[in-house]
């Protein structure tokens, strides 16, 4: 009986990673046991920053009406305390997207939240 070789699915598997190590500096695209290790620690990379994204876009969004209500004459912390108050409840990211692009509207939401402090 002859021996089973495995030159195609080891050659498959190289050719995954040094497809993935596309773009990497040096011999990181092109030797597979360099492209490997650099491949497992962009992926461990991907994987953290999916979940810092979230909480980098937060304190995009914070800073952003931070700096709106602070034009109105009233901190953040306020602000989210009157809106509170006043039962109006739109997430972050709506807030600096209004705050962003529709100052009158924002105007407005900010004293609402004036009036129920």
């Amino acid at each position: 009986m002859a021996r089973a070789k495995r030159g195609v699915t080891t050659h498959a598997r190289h050719k995954k990673v040094l497809e993935l190590s596309k773009g990497y500096r040096g011999r990181s695209s092109t030797n597979y046991r360099i492209a490997l290790e650099r491949l497992e620690k962009a992926l461990r990379y991907a994987y953290r920053d999916r979940r810092n994204k979230k909480r980098d876009f937060r304190s995009l969004w914070i800073q952003r009406i931070g700096a709106a209500t602070r034009e109105h004459g009233l901190t953040y912390s306020r602000f989210i305390n009157g809106l509170n108050k006043a039962g109006i409840e739109i997430d972050r990211k709506v807030l600096a997207a209004i705050a962003y692009d529709d100052a009158e509207a924002f105007a407005e939401i900010v004293r609402k939240a004036q009036a129920a402090l």
